[in-house]
């Protein structure tokens, strides 16, 4: 069984926005309380999170998760890699390097962003990653695939120790992740012309950040159970779904539940919108099953 629960299910500005008094951002309803859009997934055994904004300590106390065997990348934006150092919390527990799967276009951002976790000599505490190339095709993780154990040397940093007992520095590697028997399909779609990836997992698939998927992925979006699209306004968007493209985009692949997140304070309140949404549905000739998520909303296939 697949379980995913929406860590965040709001915008990159999160909901309420900082200085804003309209009723949404003011509403007392919990599920109003929107992060930054991410996700954790259980997933054949393993722990699996999907971006790592800047709310990712916040999500994964909440959550009370203390393990991850990977995070996926959907695309090089802030809200959604702007918590990554963070997992020297991991490192620590863990003795284990993060596992990041992203991107070519996404690694260069993060050597950018994060450079001192890049260096030849790393600033003593730099958060531990091995980052896995992806693109479009289907690739594996396992769990605990990592090169082994990470020891703390005070002061220094952490190293490997070799079988002959000496201790050699770590290394963030850099490697193409295994396509063979792959568990997870990437789906290709576009943040106005910026390249992102969703992911399918089992029968449910993860989507945020498109305003476009090219008709050649609809392929790998049959036979699902649950879908996630990103929609932030009723207006068209230059790189998200408005709600009438999601609505039809939902209606497209079928799923049997579909459910709208990157939700802006532009639409109403979490029980208005619920209602809203099934008056479309059944406006359009759609069973009701199109509805807002919120924040801590768990899903199985």
């Amino acid at each position: 069984m697949t379980r995913l629960t929406f860590l965040g299910t709001g915008t990159s500005q999160g909901i309420p926005i900082i200085g804003c008094q309209c009723p949404v951002c003011q509403s007392a309803d919990p599920r109003d309380k929107r992060l930054r859009a991410a996700a954790f997934v259980q997933f054949e055994g393993m722990n699996i999170l999907v971006d790592a904004g800047p709310d990712f300590r916040t999500q994964m106390l909440r959550e009370g998760i203390s393990h991850l065997d990977a995070i996926l990348l959907t695309h090089k934006h802030k809200d959604h890699t702007g918590g990554l150092d963070d997992v020297r919390s991991l490192n620590y527990i863990d003795r284990k390097a993060v596992e990041i799967f992203c991107e070519q276009e996404v690694l260069h951002s993060l050597q950018n962003d994060y450079s001192y976790a890049f260096a030849s000599h790393k600033y003593p505490g730099s958060p531990e990653w091995h980052v896995h190339l992806i693109d479009e095709r289907p690739f594996r993780v396992d769990p605990n695939s990592g090169a082994g154990d990470l020891e703390w040397v005070h002061d220094v940093g952490y190293f490997y120790r070799k079988a002959d007992g000496t201790l050699v520095p770590s290394d963030n590697v850099i490697q193409e992740a295994s396509h063979d028997r792959p568990n997870i399909i990437p789906i290709r779609g576009y943040h106005d012309t910026m390249p992102v990836l969703g992911f399918r997992f089992g029968n449910i698939a993860y989507i945020t950040d498109m305003s476009s998927i090219p008709s050649s992925e609809f392929s790998k979006l049959q036979g699902l159970e649950h879908v996630s699209l990103n929609t932030v306004s009723y207006k068209p968007h230059h790189s998200h779904f408005s709600l009438d493209e999601a609505m039809e985009l939902s209606a497209r692949i079928g799923a049997r539940h579909t459910w709208l997140t990157h939700l802006s304070h532009t639409f109403p309140s979490y029980e208005a919108f619920c209602d809203q949404l099934r008056t479309l549905c059944l406006s359009r000739g759609l069973p009701p099953t199109v509805l807002p998520a919120h924040d801590g909303l768990t899903i199985t296939d």
